[in-house]
């Protein structure tokens, strides 16, 4: 295939696959759009003034995402017009990356430079909207946290820590190319897997600090429940903490890591509600932090049962092993990539098609992933989210199964609420898009779940 119509077949791939995206986009804001009253069959899970606080965050979420959507994808392929009326290769962004690849290609460190400079212009270009985003969307409807000084310096350090992570592995992987031989895919997938291993070990014990403060969650009823729960379950749970999330976003969270019988929990503080919710707050003031609550984050949170049952659906994942399958079909899905990465980076013709006259190992991986990887992607994570919305089934059953069905059902109404969730969607978005089923679907399945067993 000569370059020309290469880049057309990929370049019409890349828009087919984003039209797609704003269809079933399109699809879930009609939806939402036209659902101004609060439909009776969800009258249980949400009233009506917090239906009307969802649904208005949702409506302008949508409206900010399909600006930035279109805004990404208007300035990826806008060298399409170059392509067409004159007799320059079709490069991407007027041959930007090919530009900045040559023009960096004289400095010490050349991929460096140029991954680095990328990275710092890209976050420019996108700088207006996630400000936009952080501090007139998320703060309108009181979840941003953040101040301006906080943002940027959070920003940086989260850029710079970045870099010092994915330098050593992007030059180890380039080392491997070259010098692997025909096999070279194996090794990297090897040395990508070490990587991720690690990762998932020191991430959450010396990265993660750098941006948040870790407490161990404080004596009393809440910390004896899950201590209880993991025993139960012979779960090795060696550290319980509470995480000061409530300085960036009102959101809230909690997850589980490590290995082997090193096993820790970490919930965000913005989880918990009275007593609990207290003595965190003395903890942050006593380590010198502030704390500003307004009315309505002292409304959101759970009481104590809620908690050990959103802790007994995670405990479920790890029970059920879905956590392993999730990292073997991880594995499956990266050697799978490089291998397609290894039958076609040296392929001129790839090159060729986006302004590019020699072949890079790293530009080469840029455009196999980007774009002839790009429909695999795609169904791919359509593939994951089918086995994902299972595994949240499941693991919402093993927690009614404990006997916190009903907690179970009041946490995830309470969780739909507090982050402002509508509690209605469209099924073929939802069925593309969601990981995790609507609150409506696992609420049922719990009902249904619980009823049954008595």
């Amino acid at each position: 295939m000569d370059p020309s119509c290469l880049f057309k077949t990929l370049l019409a791939t890349n828009w087919a696959l984003f039209l797609w995206d704003q269809y079933i986009t399109y699809r879930q804001y009609k939806v939402h759009r036209d659902a101004e009253k609060r439909p009776e069959e969800v009258k249980e899970l949400i009233s009506d003034e917090d239906y009307k606080k969802a649904r208005d965050y949702n409506m302008d979420n949508h409206t900010f995402g399909f600006l930035h959507s279109w805004f990404n994808q208007l300035l990826t392929t806008k060298s399409v017009f170059l392509y067409y009326f004159s007799n320059l290769q079709a490069q991407l962004v007027g041959g930007y990356f090919p530009f900045l690849w040559y023009a960096t290609e004289n400095f010490p460190f050349h991929v460096a430079v140029f991954l680095s400079v990328n990275t710092i212009i890209e976050t420019i270009i996108d700088l207006p909207f996630d400000l936009y985003s952080t501090f007139i969307i998320e703060d309108a409807h009181g979840f941003n946290k953040q101040t301006i000084g906080f943002y940027f310096v959070d920003k940086v350090k989260k850029m710079l820590v970045g870099f010092a992570l994915t330098m050593p592995i992007v030059y180890g992987i380039e080392w491997i190319i070259t010098n692997g031989g025909p096999y070279f895919y194996v090794y990297i997938w090897v040395f990508l897997s070490v990587i991720v291993l690690l990762l998932m070990t020191i991430y959450p014990t010396f990265i993660a600090p750098l941006f948040d403060k870790y407490f161990p969650l404080p004596d009393g009823e809440l910390k004896t429940k899950i201590e209880k729960l993991a025993e139960s379950l012979k779960y090795p749970l060696t550290k319980l903490y509470v995480v000061n999330g409530s300085k960036r976003s009102a959101h809230s969270n909690a997850y589980m890591y490590g290995f082997w019988k090193n096993k820790r929990i970490v919930l965000y503080d913005t989880l918990l509600s009275g007593t609990e919710k207290e003595k965190v707050h003395k903890l942050y003031v006593e380590a010198g932090e502030k704390i500003e609550e307004t009315e309505n984050d002292k409304k959101r949170g759970m009481n104590n049962d809620e908690v050990v049952a959103v802790l007994g659906h995670e405990l479920g994942h790890w029970a059920l092993w879905h956590t392993l399958i999730n990292l073997i079909i991880t594995e499956v899905n990266l050697f799978f990539c490089f291998a397609v990465f290894a039958y076609f980076y040296k392929w001129d013709a790839l090159y060729q098609a986006f302004g590019y006259h020699d072949t890079p190992p790293i530009i080469g991986m840029m455009l196999v992933f980007q774009f002839i990887l790009a429909l695999y992607h795609q169904l791919a994570h359509m593939g994951q989210v089918i086995h994902s919305r299972s595994a949240e089934f499941a693991a919402d059953e093993f927690a009614a199964k404990l006997g916190h069905g009903d907690n179970l059902i009041g946490a995830l109404t309470k969780l739909g609420v507090d982050n402002l969730s509508m509690p209605i969607n469209d099924s073929l978005y939802s069925w593309c898009v969601h990981t995790h089923p609507p609150v409506v679907e696992r609420v049922a399945a719990v009902r249904a779940f619980t009823e049954k067993k008595k």
